[in-house]
């Protein structure tokens, strides 16, 4: 089961990533590292695998 788009901004912001606003339902989060990903769709929707890769990819490049 897909996990929920609420679970990857708790994940994001965990891992001391601002949300930066954005249009309609895309968020964008920036880490003081430089690294940024941008999160789209609702709360509750279920992510898509590329959504769970970038965010994934993103905590661990803020992280070196």
């Amino acid at each position: 089961m897909p996990r929920k788009i609420r679970e990857l901004i708790r994940d994001l912001e965990r891992a001391n990533f601002a949300n930066r606003g954005g249009k309609g339902s895309h968020r964008n989060y920036e880490h003081l590292t430089g690294a940024r990903v941008t999160i789209s769709g609702q709360p509750g929707d279920d992510a898509k695998p590329y959504q769970e890769r970038e965010a994934r990819d993103a905590i661990e490049e803020s992280q070196q």
